[in-house]
Protein backbone atom coordinates (compact mmCIF):
# COMPACT_ATOMS: atom_id res chain seq x y z
CA UNK A 1 0.00 0.00 0.00
CA UNK A 2 1.26 3.46 -0.92
CA UNK A 3 0.68 6.37 1.43
CA UNK A 4 0.21 9.82 -0.04
CA UNK A 5 -0.06 13.13 1.78
CA UNK A 6 -2.15 16.02 0.48
CA UNK A 7 -1.15 19.34 1.98
CA UNK A 8 -1.21 23.07 1.41
CA UNK A 9 -1.84 26.18 3.42
CA UNK A 10 -5.15 27.27 4.87
CA UNK A 11 -7.67 28.11 2.14
CA UNK A 12 -5.85 26.43 -0.75
CA UNK A 13 -8.69 23.98 -1.37
CA UNK A 14 -7.22 20.78 0.07
CA UNK A 15 -10.59 19.38 1.10
CA UNK A 16 -12.13 20.09 -2.31
CA UNK A 17 -9.21 18.36 -4.05
CA UNK A 18 -9.24 15.46 -1.57
CA UNK A 19 -12.84 14.73 -2.56
CA UNK A 20 -11.65 14.31 -6.15
CA UNK A 21 -9.29 11.60 -4.93
CA UNK A 22 -12.10 9.92 -2.97
CA UNK A 23 -14.24 9.98 -6.12
CA UNK A 24 -11.39 8.13 -7.85
CA UNK A 25 -11.23 5.37 -5.22
CA UNK A 26 -8.49 6.69 -2.95
CA UNK A 27 -9.58 6.75 0.70
CA UNK A 28 -8.67 9.98 2.53
CA UNK A 29 -7.92 10.42 6.23
CA UNK A 30 -8.63 13.97 7.41
CA UNK A 31 -5.98 14.85 10.00
CA UNK A 32 -7.74 18.01 11.24
CA UNK A 33 -10.95 16.09 11.92
CA UNK A 34 -9.03 13.43 13.82
CA UNK A 35 -7.16 16.05 15.83
CA UNK A 36 -10.49 17.63 16.81
CA UNK A 37 -11.75 14.26 18.02
CA UNK A 38 -8.66 13.93 20.20
CA UNK A 39 -9.61 17.10 22.05
CA UNK A 40 -12.52 15.25 23.65
CA UNK A 41 -10.31 12.43 24.92
CA UNK A 42 -9.78 12.80 28.71
CA UNK A 43 -6.17 11.57 28.50
CA UNK A 44 -5.38 14.21 25.85
CA UNK A 45 -7.06 16.92 27.93
CA UNK A 46 -4.91 15.88 30.88
CA UNK A 47 -1.77 16.14 28.73
CA UNK A 48 -2.84 19.63 27.67
CA UNK A 49 -3.44 20.67 31.28
CA UNK A 50 -0.06 19.27 32.25
CA UNK A 51 1.69 21.14 29.44
CA UNK A 52 -0.21 24.45 29.55
CA UNK A 53 -1.93 24.66 32.91
CA UNK A 54 -5.41 26.09 32.61
CA UNK A 55 -4.60 28.71 29.97
CA UNK A 56 -6.44 26.70 27.27
CA UNK A 57 -9.52 26.10 29.40
CA UNK A 58 -12.56 28.16 30.34
CA UNK A 59 -14.59 26.86 33.27
CA UNK A 60 -12.75 23.54 32.98
CA UNK A 61 -13.64 23.08 29.29
CA UNK A 62 -11.12 23.27 26.44
CA UNK A 63 -11.57 26.69 24.82
CA UNK A 64 -10.85 26.45 21.08
CA UNK A 65 -10.65 30.23 20.72
CA UNK A 66 -7.85 30.33 23.30
CA UNK A 67 -6.18 27.41 21.58
CA UNK A 68 -6.39 29.23 18.24
CA UNK A 69 -4.66 32.28 19.77
CA UNK A 70 -1.93 29.99 21.07
CA UNK A 71 -1.46 28.20 17.76
CA UNK A 72 -1.36 31.31 15.62
CA UNK A 73 0.45 33.63 18.00
CA UNK A 74 3.12 31.81 19.95
CA UNK A 75 5.41 29.48 17.98
CA UNK A 76 7.04 27.89 21.05
CA UNK A 77 3.66 27.06 22.57
CA UNK A 78 2.40 25.88 19.19
CA UNK A 79 5.32 23.41 18.99
CA UNK A 80 4.50 22.13 22.46
CA UNK A 81 0.88 21.51 21.45
CA UNK A 82 1.96 19.81 18.23
CA UNK A 83 4.31 17.47 20.11
CA UNK A 84 1.28 16.22 22.00
CA UNK A 85 -1.22 15.97 19.13
CA UNK A 86 0.79 14.99 16.03
CA UNK A 87 2.02 11.58 17.25
CA UNK A 88 -1.54 10.70 18.26
CA UNK A 89 -2.92 11.72 14.86
CA UNK A 90 -0.21 9.71 13.07
CA UNK A 91 -1.03 6.69 15.22
CA UNK A 92 -4.69 6.99 14.23
CA UNK A 93 -3.71 7.36 10.58
CA UNK A 94 -1.59 4.20 10.69
CA UNK A 95 -4.42 2.23 12.30
CA UNK A 96 -6.93 3.61 9.77
CA UNK A 97 -4.60 2.86 6.82
CA UNK A 98 -4.14 -0.74 7.96
CA UNK A 99 -7.90 -1.24 7.64
CA UNK A 100 -8.14 0.08 4.07
CA UNK A 101 -8.33 -2.21 1.06
CA UNK A 102 -6.99 0.31 -1.48
CA UNK A 103 -3.60 0.36 -3.19
CA UNK A 104 -3.20 4.03 -2.22
CA UNK A 105 -4.39 5.85 0.90
CA UNK A 106 -4.08 9.56 1.55
CA UNK A 107 -3.85 11.86 4.53
CA UNK A 108 -5.10 15.41 4.11
CA UNK A 109 -3.24 17.76 6.45
CA UNK A 110 -2.36 21.45 6.40
CA UNK A 111 0.84 21.18 8.40
CA UNK A 112 2.67 18.18 6.97
CA UNK A 113 6.03 19.93 6.53
CA UNK A 114 5.74 22.02 9.68
CA UNK A 115 5.28 18.82 11.67
CA UNK A 116 8.06 16.97 9.77
CA UNK A 117 5.65 14.22 8.78
CA UNK A 118 6.62 13.96 5.11
CA UNK A 119 8.99 11.07 5.86
CA UNK A 120 5.98 8.82 6.52
CA UNK A 121 4.64 9.18 2.98
CA UNK A 122 5.55 7.80 -0.43
CA UNK A 123 4.35 10.93 -2.21
CA UNK A 124 3.54 14.49 -1.14
CA UNK A 125 1.05 16.53 -3.13
CA UNK A 126 0.67 20.25 -2.42
CA UNK A 127 -2.50 22.14 -3.31
CA UNK A 128 -1.60 25.71 -4.25
CA UNK A 129 -3.68 28.88 -4.58
CA UNK A 130 -2.94 32.60 -4.55
CA UNK A 131 -3.40 34.65 -1.39
CA UNK A 132 -6.46 36.58 -2.70
CA UNK A 133 -8.25 33.30 -3.53
CA UNK A 134 -7.30 31.86 -0.14
CA UNK A 135 -8.52 34.95 1.72
CA UNK A 136 -11.86 34.79 -0.11
CA UNK A 137 -12.29 31.10 0.73
CA UNK A 138 -11.38 31.58 4.39
CA UNK A 139 -13.69 34.60 4.67
CA UNK A 140 -16.61 32.53 3.34
CA UNK A 141 -15.89 29.80 5.90
CA UNK A 142 -15.20 32.19 8.77
CA UNK A 143 -17.05 35.46 8.16
CA UNK A 144 -16.25 36.65 11.70
CA UNK A 145 -12.51 36.84 10.93
CA UNK A 146 -11.05 40.14 9.79
CA UNK A 147 -8.71 40.27 6.81
CA UNK A 148 -5.76 40.89 9.16
CA UNK A 149 -6.71 37.79 11.21
CA UNK A 150 -6.96 35.74 8.02
CA UNK A 151 -3.59 36.98 6.79
CA UNK A 152 -2.06 36.24 10.21
CA UNK A 153 -3.26 32.65 9.93
CA UNK A 154 -1.85 32.34 6.44
CA UNK A 155 1.47 33.81 7.58
CA UNK A 156 1.63 31.51 10.62
CA UNK A 157 2.04 28.56 8.26
CA UNK A 158 5.02 27.69 6.12
CA UNK A 159 4.99 29.80 2.93
CA UNK A 160 3.25 28.13 -0.01
CA UNK A 161 6.34 28.64 -2.17
CA UNK A 162 8.37 26.49 0.24
CA UNK A 163 5.67 23.79 0.35
CA UNK A 164 5.57 23.69 -3.45
CA UNK A 165 9.37 23.33 -3.64
CA UNK A 166 9.26 20.37 -1.26
CA UNK A 167 6.35 18.62 -3.01
CA UNK A 168 6.50 15.67 -5.34
CA UNK A 169 3.54 17.16 -7.19
CA UNK A 170 1.70 20.51 -7.10
CA UNK A 171 -1.96 21.01 -7.96
CA UNK A 172 -2.78 24.64 -8.73
CA UNK A 173 -6.30 25.35 -7.57
CA UNK A 174 -7.20 28.93 -8.42
CA UNK A 175 -10.82 28.24 -9.29
CA UNK A 176 -12.94 29.92 -6.64
CA UNK A 177 -15.04 27.21 -5.07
Amino acid sequence: MKKYALTGGIGTGKTFISKQFVDNGIPVFYADDEAKKLYSDPSVLEKLRSAFGNQLFSDGILDFKKMSVLIFGYPVQQKKLEQIIHPLVMDRFEKWASLQQAEIVMMETAILFEANLEKYFDKVIVVNASVPVRVARIRRRNPDLSESEILARIQAQMPQEEKCKRADEVIDHEIDI
